[in-house]
């Protein structure tokens, strides 16, 4: 029973995992809502409780904003070398903080940031739907994010009696 339900946990791991794969491949400049400057916290906050109440691991994929909500999955970009990771938003960074986002000390490694210590990054939220999502979460959206909505087709009928009436 217990190797059933290992293999079962592995399977949907592999599956989460390609998922998520899928999603990094994706390119698509409406989910882009913030660019700016990351940098990255590990070893002084590991195991103390973030703003969110959950315990700080620097070997999560967590990380810090100012103010988007809590649970947030966000698609963060290395601007130089292009690397991609997914993190969770479990924290806050003061509201007078130049950076646009905090990293765990692992997604900062998978980012490839671990020496440059801070380093231009563009912030994706994983659909469209969480575009709109955030509208509605916001009273007033923060002026350093970007929440476009997809454009939609718009329906036109060309009415061509009124082009082609003769004058009586």
């Amino acid at each position: 029973m217990k190797k059933f339900l290992f293999i079962g946990f592995i399977i949907f791991l592999f599956k989460f995992n390609v998922a998520e794969a899928s999603v990094l491949a994706e390119e698509d400049s409406l989910l882009v809502i913030q660019k700016g400057v990351a940098s990255f916290y590990g070893k002084k906050f590991h195991q103390r409780k973030t703003a969110s109440g959950e315990i700080f691991d620097m070997q999560e994929l967590t990380a810090a904003h100012k103010h988007l909500p809590f649970g947030t999955r966000l698609k963060v970009t290395n601007s130089k070398n292009g690397k991609q990771v997914i993190v969770k938003i479990n924290d806050r960074l003061p509201q007078n903080s130049k950076r646009v986002i905090d990293l765990s000390r692992e997604a900062a490694n998978q980012l490839g940031m671990i020496n440059d210590g801070i380093v231009p990054v563009r912030i994706a939220v994983m659909t469209r739907q969480k575009i709109e999502e955030l509208q509605d979460y916001y009273d007033n959206v923060p002026k350093d994010i970007r929440l476009r909505t997809p454009l939609q087709s718009v329906s036109y009928n060309k009415n061509t009696e009124l082009f082609f009436q003769s004058a009586q």
